[in-house]
């Protein structure tokens, strides 16, 4: 968020920190696990029900799915769309 004092205002903006490439696939890939992928499908209508944009909300997929690509490759497991993560308390 830009808010450095009362002058500089303005609207959020999306980071374009990271490759190129593997961003712009990610987005393209959210189209589509907003139809298939029931997690990501949750997330997209819970943002858009808030009154976000759609463009925010298909970033939030993007960043949901790179974060369950992440989690199957350090777990070595296959992906399980009813697995539930339990943290110790």
């Amino acid at each position: 968020i830009r808010e450095s004092g009362s002058s500089v205002r303005g609207r959020a903006r999306i980071s374009k920190v990271g490759n190129r490439k593997l961003r712009n696939l990610l987005f393209l890939c959210s189209f589509n696990a907003c139809k298939h992928n029931k997690a990501c499908k949750e997330v997209y209508e819970r943002i858009v029900n808030k009154g976000k944009s759609k463009k925010l909300a298909l970033i939030a997929v993007a960043n949901k799915l790179l974060k369950q690509s992440f989690a199957i490759a350090k777990s070595g497991r296959p992906y399980d769309e009813t697995y539930v993560s339990i943290l110790p308390r």
